[in-house]
């Protein structure tokens, strides 16, 4: 357990580590000189580095947003937060969460490797947050051990390789086939996007093609349009709330000031999360040729969401705040339901709205990107609801995952569980068998239309 504990909290755990290991292997698979795998290795590792200070600093600024929102919308219910649940989670399933993460990786590559789905998942806090949820629901319907582990790590390797597979015809019309794929496990809201897209969205331009009157020909700048929206919303909510709730944050400092800052700083983390975007890409998707050519051939490397948003940042600020139009629509749906009150969670909606909205743009303009991610909005209020019925004592605490790869794994991770160990195991054959199937399917039928 110590050398298991060791790979996940080490290497799994730290996506810059386990991408920059990946450009490595790459690196030295394509026989590359000392000089050039350093570089390259050392490239890939800062630019997720940059990357995830870029998410963290939104993370930072979305916090005081959600309380704005709660303060002036009288909300009070669980809220969903992946981190705060895994480290709710990991006090009791920390072993299990371990083995099964690790396991779950290797299942990942093999599956990959012997598969017409060739998606290496590199997204290593999701894998974290999948394992954890798979360890929840499986423990808490009474299967322990080896069994439990072995049980959510094939589902863990199944749903890493399919899920960039079957989303990934729409993230090659995102991209340009930039290379790379989205591992990123709120893969259903971003299909569910893509579709509604195309359904409505036939004539609608671009969000990227808003035409601007020149007067306000500076909110052609995707980093200053961005800063000068949340600018606005973090102003106008402060004003509604009143200072008090963000004298916690401002450290008695002028709360509309405060609030300014806020959103500049949003818009300085967005351009962060951007530059280190391109920065990864440009050494991970050639390294990722060595793999393909020497380990697994045709791999492809599946990263995280933000990789996406230069390619329409105006989408994801539509598609963000789109999203939490419909998480607080279908908020006020979970009484009628008789489910507990999900309130939006900004972390969530910024991420898996802002990207869906970027499928929905993508496939059906600014309709698609608006209708798109309000979809996704439902999707992640009601399905979280629906998960917490499987988390035994966790669910009743008031917080839960947030992304709906988590939700339906978790929700049909917990019905195979509950058929006991020998329905659990046949459960989850013939779950990795179709699942891998389809996805074999979809790439198969990809590849044929180029």
């Amino acid at each position: 357990m110590s050398v298991i504990n060791f790979i996940v909290n080490e290497i799994l755990s730290k996506p810059a580590l386990l991408v920059g290991l990946m450009a490595l292997i790459g690196l030295i698979a394509l026989k590359k000189s000392f000089s050039e795998v350093l570089s390259g290795t050392l490239k890939t590792i800062i630019g997720f580095l940059i990357l995830i200070a870029g998410a963290n600093l939104v993370i930072g600024t979305l916090s005081p947003l959600g309380d704005l929102i709660q303060a002036v919308f009288k909300l009070h219910g669980v809220v969903p937060t992946n981190e705060a649940i895994v480290a709710l989670a990991l006090q009791s399933f920390g072993k299990q969460v371990a083995a099964i993460m690790a396991l779950g990786f290797v299942f990942n590559l093999v599956f990959a490797w012997i598969t017409p789905a060739k998606y290496v998942f590199l997204t290593g806090h999701h894998l974290l947050y999948l394992a954890t949820v798979l360890a929840v629901v499986i423990g808490t319907a009474g299967i322990k051990g080896a069994n439990q582990i072995i049980i959510g790590a094939v589902m863990l390797g199944t749903i890493a390789t399919v899920m960039p597979a079957l989303v990934h015809p729409f993230t090659k019309r995102v991209t340009n086939d930039a290379g790379f794929a989205l591992g990123h496990l709120n893969t259903l809201g971003y299909i569910t996007s893509a579709l509604v897209g195309k359904w409505i969205g036939k004539g609608s331009k671009s969000t990227e093609e808003i035409e601007i009157s020149e007067k306000w020909n500076f909110l052609k700048e995707p980093i200053v349009t961005t800063s000068t929206v949340m600018i606005i919303i973090y102003v106008l909510l402060a004003i509604l709330a009143g200072p008090s709730v963000l004298n916690k944050y401002s450290s008695g400092g002028n709360y509309i000031m405060y609030a300014l800052m806020e959103g500049l700083t949003f818009g300085a983390s967005i351009a962060i999360i951007i530059y280190g975007v391109r920065m990864i890409l440009g050494e991970i998707v050639p390294a990722f040729q060595g793999i393909a050519l020497k380990i697994i051939p045709n791999a492809i490397p599946a990263l995280d969401c933000p990789t996406v948003f230069p390619y329409a940042p105006t989408a994801v600020i539509v598609g963000f705040l789109s999203s939490v139009v419909g998480g607080i629509i279908g908020m006020f749906l979970m009484g009628p339901l008789g489910l507990a009150l999900i309130i939006p969670g900004m972390i969530p909606h910024f991420f898996d709205g802002g990207t869906a909205g970027v499928y929905g743009n993508a496939t059906g303009g600014r309709r698609g990107a608006v209708l798109g991610a309000f979809v996704n909005g439902l999707l992640i209020t009601i399905l979280p609801a629906l998960l917490l019925a499987y988390m035994g004592t966790l669910g009743l605490a008031n917080t839960t995952f947030g992304d709906t790869d988590f939700c339906w794994s978790g929700i049909i991770g917990g019905l195979i569980s509950k058929m006991g160990v020998a329905g659990a195991y046949i459960g989850t054959i013939i779950f990795a068998v179709i699942l891998l199937g389809l996805a074999s399917y979809v790439t198969i039928k990809l590849n044929q239309s180029k």
